[in-house]
Protein backbone atom coordinates (compact mmCIF):
# COMPACT_ATOMS: atom_id res chain seq x y z
CA UNK A 1 0.00 0.00 0.00
CA UNK A 2 2.75 2.12 0.98
CA UNK A 3 4.72 2.90 -2.27
CA UNK A 4 5.82 5.66 -1.20
CA UNK A 5 2.63 7.55 -0.41
CA UNK A 6 2.27 10.66 1.59
CA UNK A 7 -1.01 10.78 4.03
CA UNK A 8 -1.56 14.20 5.58
CA UNK A 9 -3.52 13.39 8.95
CA UNK A 10 -5.38 16.59 10.30
CA UNK A 11 -5.43 16.53 14.18
CA UNK A 12 -3.12 14.12 13.97
CA UNK A 13 -1.50 15.43 17.52
CA UNK A 14 -3.94 13.49 19.67
CA UNK A 15 -6.80 10.72 19.88
CA UNK A 16 -8.22 9.39 16.98
CA UNK A 17 -5.92 11.47 14.71
CA UNK A 18 -2.82 10.15 16.62
CA UNK A 19 -3.97 6.58 16.29
CA UNK A 20 -4.42 7.46 12.26
CA UNK A 21 -1.15 8.65 11.93
CA UNK A 22 0.59 5.86 14.04
CA UNK A 23 -0.78 3.14 12.02
CA UNK A 24 -0.66 4.98 8.50
CA UNK A 25 3.42 5.54 10.00
CA UNK A 26 3.67 1.61 10.75
CA UNK A 27 1.98 1.06 7.00
CA UNK A 28 5.33 2.45 5.45
CA UNK A 29 3.54 5.50 4.77
CA UNK A 30 5.25 9.24 4.88
CA UNK A 31 2.70 10.87 7.47
CA UNK A 32 2.19 15.08 7.74
CA UNK A 33 0.50 15.78 11.09
CA UNK A 34 -1.41 18.92 11.08
CA UNK A 35 -2.44 20.29 14.38
CA UNK A 36 -3.54 23.72 16.30
CA UNK A 37 -1.78 22.34 19.46
CA UNK A 38 1.46 22.98 19.27
CA UNK A 39 2.44 20.81 22.18
CA UNK A 40 0.24 17.66 21.54
CA UNK A 41 1.92 18.11 17.47
CA UNK A 42 5.66 18.56 18.59
CA UNK A 43 5.29 15.63 21.32
CA UNK A 44 3.77 13.17 19.09
CA UNK A 45 5.96 13.97 15.54
CA UNK A 46 8.97 13.41 18.28
CA UNK A 47 7.50 10.29 19.86
CA UNK A 48 6.82 8.50 16.35
CA UNK A 49 9.73 9.81 14.72
CA UNK A 50 12.13 6.61 15.00
CA UNK A 51 9.20 4.53 13.16
CA UNK A 52 9.09 6.88 9.84
CA UNK A 53 9.28 9.93 8.32
CA UNK A 54 6.88 12.08 10.41
CA UNK A 55 6.42 15.70 9.94
CA UNK A 56 4.41 18.08 12.22
CA UNK A 57 3.05 21.54 10.48
CA UNK A 58 0.87 24.14 13.00
CA UNK A 59 -2.30 24.62 11.44
CA UNK A 60 -5.78 25.71 12.02
CA UNK A 61 -7.98 23.99 9.37
CA UNK A 62 -10.53 27.05 9.97
CA UNK A 63 -7.69 29.20 8.17
CA UNK A 64 -7.76 28.97 4.56
CA UNK A 65 -4.10 30.47 4.51
CA UNK A 66 -3.30 28.08 7.19
CA UNK A 67 -4.65 25.31 4.69
CA UNK A 68 -3.05 26.27 1.40
CA UNK A 69 0.45 26.27 3.16
CA UNK A 70 -0.25 23.39 4.50
CA UNK A 71 -0.71 21.46 1.50
CA UNK A 72 1.53 23.87 -0.61
CA UNK A 73 4.22 22.84 2.88
CA UNK A 74 3.46 18.47 1.81
CA UNK A 75 3.73 19.20 -1.56
CA UNK A 76 7.42 20.84 -1.13
CA UNK A 77 8.78 18.37 1.31
CA UNK A 78 7.41 15.13 -0.60
CA UNK A 79 6.46 16.14 -4.03
CA UNK A 80 3.11 14.70 -4.37
CA UNK A 81 -0.01 13.39 -1.57
CA UNK A 82 -1.83 10.28 -1.75
CA UNK A 83 -4.11 10.53 1.39
CA UNK A 84 -6.48 13.03 2.97
CA UNK A 85 -7.64 12.27 6.38
CA UNK A 86 -10.29 15.34 7.96
CA UNK A 87 -9.55 14.35 11.67
CA UNK A 88 -9.70 17.88 12.94
CA UNK A 89 -12.50 18.62 15.31
CA UNK A 90 -13.79 20.61 18.06
CA UNK A 91 -16.78 20.68 20.21
CA UNK A 92 -19.03 22.98 22.06
CA UNK A 93 -21.70 21.22 24.10
CA UNK A 94 -23.93 24.47 25.52
CA UNK A 95 -28.19 24.70 25.50
CA UNK A 96 -29.23 25.99 22.44
CA UNK A 97 -30.05 29.30 23.97
CA UNK A 98 -27.26 29.95 25.58
CA UNK A 99 -25.22 28.76 21.61
CA UNK A 100 -24.02 32.25 20.20
CA UNK A 101 -23.53 32.51 16.56
CA UNK A 102 -20.02 33.23 17.46
CA UNK A 103 -20.09 29.80 19.07
CA UNK A 104 -21.67 27.85 16.18
CA UNK A 105 -19.51 29.72 13.95
CA UNK A 106 -16.43 28.19 15.26
CA UNK A 107 -17.71 24.71 15.46
CA UNK A 108 -18.91 24.96 11.86
CA UNK A 109 -15.49 26.20 10.43
CA UNK A 110 -13.38 23.84 12.45
CA UNK A 111 -15.01 20.73 11.86
CA UNK A 112 -16.82 21.45 8.25
CA UNK A 113 -15.50 24.39 6.70
CA UNK A 114 -12.20 23.04 7.17
CA UNK A 115 -13.17 19.60 5.71
CA UNK A 116 -13.89 21.55 3.00
CA UNK A 117 -10.75 23.58 2.45
CA UNK A 118 -8.22 20.68 3.11
CA UNK A 119 -9.90 18.74 0.15
CA UNK A 120 -10.31 22.21 -2.29
CA UNK A 121 -6.50 22.79 -1.81
CA UNK A 122 -5.20 18.74 -1.84
CA UNK A 123 -7.92 17.94 -4.93
CA UNK A 124 -5.40 18.72 -7.38
CA UNK A 125 -2.56 16.81 -5.80
CA UNK A 126 -4.64 13.80 -5.24
CA UNK A 127 -6.36 14.02 -8.51
CA UNK A 128 -2.65 13.28 -9.95
CA UNK A 129 -1.63 10.33 -7.50
CA UNK A 130 -5.52 8.67 -7.50
CA UNK A 131 -5.76 8.99 -4.54
CA UNK A 132 -8.04 8.81 -1.31
CA UNK A 133 -10.04 11.07 0.97
CA UNK A 134 -11.50 10.01 4.04
CA UNK A 135 -13.48 12.37 6.95
CA UNK A 136 -14.25 11.63 10.33
CA UNK A 137 -17.55 12.13 11.12
CA UNK A 138 -19.66 11.09 14.24
CA UNK A 139 -22.60 9.27 15.21
CA UNK A 140 -24.10 12.43 16.17
CA UNK A 141 -24.60 12.62 12.61
CA UNK A 142 -27.38 9.85 12.91
CA UNK A 143 -28.75 10.81 16.56
CA UNK A 144 -28.11 13.31 19.29
CA UNK A 145 -28.24 14.27 22.95
CA UNK A 146 -29.48 17.23 24.39
CA UNK A 147 -27.21 20.67 23.70
CA UNK A 148 -25.13 19.30 20.85
CA UNK A 149 -26.39 21.11 18.16
CA UNK A 150 -23.62 23.06 16.26
CA UNK A 151 -21.54 19.80 16.59
CA UNK A 152 -23.75 17.22 15.52
CA UNK A 153 -25.07 20.12 12.78
CA UNK A 154 -21.69 20.04 11.42
CA UNK A 155 -20.74 16.37 11.45
CA UNK A 156 -24.42 15.85 9.66
CA UNK A 157 -22.24 18.16 7.09
CA UNK A 158 -19.30 16.54 7.06
CA UNK A 159 -21.17 13.10 5.83
CA UNK A 160 -23.15 15.26 3.37
CA UNK A 161 -20.01 16.82 2.19
CA UNK A 162 -18.40 13.29 1.50
CA UNK A 163 -20.58 11.87 -1.02
CA UNK A 164 -21.01 14.99 -2.66
CA UNK A 165 -17.06 15.00 -3.36
CA UNK A 166 -16.93 11.81 -4.28
CA UNK A 167 -19.07 12.24 -7.11
CA UNK A 168 -17.18 15.47 -7.99
CA UNK A 169 -13.97 14.14 -7.42
CA UNK A 170 -14.03 10.58 -9.02
CA UNK A 171 -13.52 8.85 -10.39
CA UNK A 172 -9.59 9.77 -9.46
CA UNK A 173 -10.28 10.55 -5.94
CA UNK A 174 -12.43 8.13 -3.72
CA UNK A 175 -14.00 9.86 -0.68
CA UNK A 176 -15.67 8.01 2.30
CA UNK A 177 -16.34 8.65 5.85
CA UNK A 178 -16.43 7.16 9.16
CA UNK A 179 -18.48 7.95 11.74
CA UNK A 180 -17.38 6.94 15.25
CA UNK A 181 -19.50 6.48 18.11
CA UNK A 182 -18.02 6.63 22.18
CA UNK A 183 -14.40 6.07 21.68
CA UNK A 184 -12.23 6.69 24.64
CA UNK A 185 -9.32 8.65 23.76
CA UNK A 186 -7.80 9.93 27.00
CA UNK A 187 -4.48 7.64 26.67
CA UNK A 188 -4.35 8.96 23.47
CA UNK A 189 -3.97 12.68 23.95
CA UNK A 190 -0.71 14.92 25.19
CA UNK A 191 1.20 13.61 28.01
CA UNK A 192 0.28 17.06 30.05
CA UNK A 193 -3.51 15.89 29.74
CA UNK A 194 -3.36 12.35 29.63
CA UNK A 195 -5.90 10.25 31.65
CA UNK A 196 -6.00 6.53 31.81
CA UNK A 197 -9.73 4.98 31.30
CA UNK A 198 -12.16 4.44 33.75
CA UNK A 199 -14.78 2.64 32.33
CA UNK A 200 -17.81 0.94 34.52
CA UNK A 201 -19.66 -2.37 33.66
CA UNK A 202 -22.42 -0.04 32.57
CA UNK A 203 -20.61 1.65 30.15
CA UNK A 204 -19.11 -1.66 28.73
CA UNK A 205 -22.86 -3.66 28.36
CA UNK A 206 -24.52 -0.84 26.44
CA UNK A 207 -22.50 -1.05 23.81
CA UNK A 208 -23.60 -4.69 22.10
CA UNK A 209 -19.82 -5.25 21.52
CA UNK A 210 -19.38 -5.30 24.64
CA UNK A 211 -16.81 -2.52 25.07
CA UNK A 212 -16.21 0.95 24.57
CA UNK A 213 -14.33 1.85 21.40
CA UNK A 214 -10.43 2.65 21.53
CA UNK A 215 -9.17 4.85 18.53
CA UNK A 216 -7.33 2.29 16.87
CA UNK A 217 -11.02 0.36 15.56
CA UNK A 218 -11.16 3.84 13.76
CA UNK A 219 -7.56 3.96 12.66
CA UNK A 220 -7.45 0.37 11.18
CA UNK A 221 -11.13 1.19 9.25
CA UNK A 222 -8.98 4.56 7.42
CA UNK A 223 -6.25 2.29 6.47
CA UNK A 224 -8.47 -0.31 4.85
CA UNK A 225 -10.46 2.65 3.08
CA UNK A 226 -7.23 3.95 1.76
CA UNK A 227 -6.35 0.95 0.42
CA UNK A 228 -6.66 -0.86 -3.11
CA UNK A 229 -9.08 -3.51 -1.31
CA UNK A 230 -11.33 -0.62 -1.00
CA UNK A 231 -11.22 0.40 -4.83
CA UNK A 232 -14.99 -0.20 -4.96
CA UNK A 233 -15.85 2.10 -2.04
CA UNK A 234 -16.68 6.01 -2.33
CA UNK A 235 -19.81 8.17 -1.07
CA UNK A 236 -19.86 5.65 1.69
CA UNK A 237 -20.34 6.44 5.64
CA UNK A 238 -19.27 3.92 7.61
CA UNK A 239 -20.56 3.91 11.18
CA UNK A 240 -18.38 2.57 14.15
CA UNK A 241 -20.10 2.59 17.15
CA UNK A 242 -19.87 -1.14 18.81
CA UNK A 243 -23.81 -1.39 17.41
CA UNK A 244 -24.98 1.62 19.84
CA UNK A 245 -26.95 2.96 16.66
CA UNK A 246 -28.98 -0.22 16.06
CA UNK A 247 -29.61 -0.77 19.74
CA UNK A 248 -33.46 0.20 20.59
CA UNK A 249 -33.88 1.88 23.88
CA UNK A 250 -37.50 1.63 26.06
CA UNK A 251 -37.87 3.43 29.07
CA UNK A 252 -39.66 1.11 31.67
Amino acid sequence: MNNGQVAIVTGGGQGIGKATAKRLLEKGLHVVIAEMDDEAGRETMEDYQPQGDIRYVHCDVADEAQVRYLIDETIRQHRRLDVLINNAGIGSFMPLEETTLADWNAVIAVNLTGSFLCAKYAARHLRNTRGVIVNIASTRALMSEPNTVAYSASKGGIVALTHSLAISLGPEVRVNCISPGWIEVGDWKKRSARTMPRHTERDRLQHPAGRVGVPEDVAVLVEYLISPAAGFITGANFVVDGGMTRKMIYTE
